[in-house]
Parts: structure tokens; C-alpha cells; sequence
């Protein structure tokens, strides 16, 4: 190991020079195992790092992140899949581990954002990660060890150039940390806030039923916003994040971004998505692409163009409002989380339309009352934690 590590350029290429380095003359916490990451590879290893480490303290369950511009496309544990998930997410013909389940759950949450991800995982990387990851694009991934047949296949990934990077799972930073901006050093402690089912007993609804199930998926919620670009929102349901709404100025517009991710993730689910056409020789990119542009109210234009010819065997039929609205509404069950408090009843009405039944939040705000209110009036559970989880 050594103290720093060189870097072919910062956030740009015209941002030279670039490293990372240890302040204190410390061994950094990482080595790298193959290729050469960059800067802002570097940025979102560390950030998914502290995520799915922490979703694991917190659910005992293997974790894994797909991360993008230093936000999470999509982050989960290691559930198994149910049949439709594993074709929606194209890993019906891998043998799926633990560790895998949840790499193929923080992938398939978001997939068009997770192309060309960094990945995180919890755990030493197996065989079957490993074979996930090699067909995927994507920069590179970052875990605590990697078995050896693991290791030769991510190597051989991207022509022998994958990013790998081994972190020491026991390594604990400074309580201080610092940041240069403007040639300004801005100083704060590190936000060790311990996320657990203690912030989930302030109940302010009239519903205040919280099953084991959704008091998880509250958890996944909040450890994934507090390694998100706030503002932020993040919808999950059965132990991963279908949504989430990042960087965004308005608390409205991070719970419609991340409700509209949501529904995609829930339509991808439609009988007449999952029977798609599509040729034999199509690649999953593009297939990602096509449905993006099938379930949007744009597809009848591109019917009209002939563009289906393109990636269809025969003309499919097409997915009216009225069935998209239908098969939304038979969506519940899910659980959102917000890093700082509602404004206004908005959000409960927008959060709604997607399942939500559970919600936690700081609370806070002069019209709490208003909140509560909109969440009674659709029997949603709702816990004020208090504290807030903004993330720059």
C-alpha cells in the first residue's frame, strides 16, 4: 500500500494534476487490484462503500449499489428474485447468490442510470457476481476481497482494463473531515449517524402499523439518501430502491422523479412488456432503451416512424395510458424516505400514486399538520425521525 495513489485527471481533463492521498501519511484504506480509476470513480467507490456497508450492518443481509455522479441509480439487499424480476432484470439464465440477488436488484432498479455504473458490494465478490458484472456496462466495482475464480473473471473484463478495488473493511476514517472549494477548506465532523428501527418510533399518523418488511425497506431508504446528492427522495419496495430522485432544488421534484422512476421499474412488469418481441440479437442496452421508449407516451410516434423494425421480430401492441394506469394501481406496499422534511401535502399526494404506504422523514416543517393530514387521509404510516440526511 502507499500513502497516495496518482490519477490521469481530475473531474475533467483539463483538471490536472489529480491524486488521492492521505493526509496523516497513512497507507490509503484501498488497493487496486486492476485497471486505472479515476477521480470520480474514486468519488463514488468510497460513497457506495459506506452505503452497502452500512446496509449490511443494519439488515444482516448482503448489499450491493449501483452508482452514478456520485448518487446511487440503485442500491439493495440480497433478497432472492421472484421469476419476473430475474427477466426483467436479464439474469433468468445466472445462477444467483446472495451477494448477486442484490447486485441484480441495485442494477435492475434503475437500469438505464446504471449504465456504465460503479459497483459496490458488502461482501467478498463471488463467481456468480462476478459473471453478473462481466456482462454489464460498467466502470468498475469496489469490495472488501474478491475470490480468486472472481478476480480472473472481472479481469478479463473491458480487454483486461475493469476498475478493481480491494477496501480494508476495517478501516475507519477521521471524525473530522475536510473539503477544499474555492481554494476554501471547509471543515465538519463526519455524519456517523447510526440509521436503525430507534428513528422509526415517532409514529405522528393515525396509522402507526409498521410491519418488518416495510421498517427494512425504511432503512434501505434513509442509508441510501445519506450517500445521496440532496435534495433527495427514495421509494423502496421488498429490499431495494425502485426510485430515487436525486440533486434536485425541489422537494416535489425529487418525489416526482423518483415516483416516475418507480412506476417505470412497476410497468417493466406488464404482461406486454415482458412479452416484447424483440430479436435474438438485440443487446440488453438496447433493450433497456426500447422499453424506456414503449412504456413512454411517446412510443405511438415512434410506431408511426417504424423504428420498431429495428428491434422486433413483428409490430407489438401497444401499451395504452389506460392499461399503464390500471396496472399502476394494483402497485403497493411501498416504502419512501425523504433527507429532509415535506413542505406540503404535495409530495403524500404524488408519493400515493405510487403505493406508497410508509414514510420517513425529519418532519419538521410549519405544515406538518398538512402532511399528516394528506397521509391520513390515504392510511399511510408515517415516523418523523428528526434528524436530516442532506449529503453534498
Amino acid at each position: 500500500m502507499a500513502n497516495e495513489l496518482m490519477l490521469k485527471y481530475g473531474c475533467n481533463p483539463n483538471q490536472k494534476p489529480s491524486k488521492i492521498f492521505m493526509q496523516d501519511g497513512s497507507d490509503l484504506p484501498i488497493t487496486v487490484l486492476n485497471g486505472k480509476p479515476g477521480y470520480i470513480n474514486f468519488l463514488d467507490a468510497f460513497n457506495s462503500w459506506q452505503l452497502v456497508k452500512e446496509l449490511k450492518e443494519a439488515t444482516g443481509l448482503p448489499a450491493a449499489a449501483s452508482f452514478k455522479h456520485v448518487s446511487p441509480a440503485g442500491a439493495a439487499v440480497g433478497l432472492p428474485l421472484s421469476d419476473t424480476l430475474k427477466k426483467i432484470y436479464f439474469v433468468d439464465d445466472l445462477e444467483l447468490s446472495p451477494l448477486a440477488c442484490a447486485y441484480a436488484r441495485a442494477r435492475g432498479a434503475d437500469r438505464m442510470s446504471s449504465y456504465g455504473d460503479w459497483a459496490a458490494l458488502s461482501d467478498v465478490c463471488d463467481k456468480e457476481t462476478a459473471l453478473m458484472l462481466k456482462r454489464e456496462v460498467s466502470d468498475g466495482v469496489i469490495a472488501p476481497g474478491y475470490t480468486e475464480e472472481a478476480l480472473e473473471i472481472l479481469k478479463s473484463k473491458r480487454r483486461g482494463t475493469y476498475n478493481i478495488v480491494q477496501i480494508d473493511p476495517e478501516y475507519r476514517p477521521a471524525p473530522v473531515e475536510h473539503k477544499d472549494v474555492f481554494g476554501v477548506t471547509f471543515e465538519q465532523g463526519r455524519n456517523e449517524l447510526k440509521i436503525d428501527n430507534e428513528l422509526l418510533n415517532n409514529m405522528v399518523t393515525d396509522n402507526k402499523n409498521l410491519p418488518e418488511e416495510a421498517k427494512r425497506d425504511l432503512l434501505i431508504s434513509l442509508i441510501a439518501l445519506k450517500y445521496t446528492q440532496s435534495n433527495s427522495v427514495c421509494y423502496v419496495k421488498d429490499g431495494q430502491a425502485i426510485g430515487i430522485g436525486a440533486g434536485q432544488q425541489s422537494r416535489i421534484h425529487c418525489t416526482r422523479l423518483a415516483g416516475n422512476k418507480a412506476d417505470i421499474w412497476f410497468l417493466r412488469q406488464h404482461p406486454k412488456v415482458l412479452s416484447l418481441p424483440f430479436k435474438a440479437d438485440i443487446r440488453r442496452p438496447d433493450r433497456d432503451n426500447t422499453i424506456d421508449v414503449y412504456i413512454s407516451d411517446d412510443y405511438m410516434d415512434v410506431l408511426a416512424d417504424g423504428v420498431w423494425e429495428q428491434f422486433f421480430t413483428e409490430k407489438p401492441e401497444v401499451l395504452t395510458r389506460e392499461e399503464k394506469a390500471a396496472w399502476l394501481k394494483n402497485m403497493s406496499g411501498v416504502a419512501l424516505g425523504s433527507d429532509a422534511f415535506f413542505p406540503f401535502g404535495d409530495n403524500i399526494e404524488r408519493a400515493h400514486r405510487s403505493g406508497v404506504e410508509y414514510i420517513a422523514q425529519p418532519g419538521g416543517s410549519i405544515r406538518d399538520d398538512n402532511v399528516i393530514e394528506t397521509c391520513n387521509k390515504y392510511n399511510m404510516a408515517m415516523a418523523f425521525t428528526g434528524i436530516r440526511l442532506f449529503h453534498h
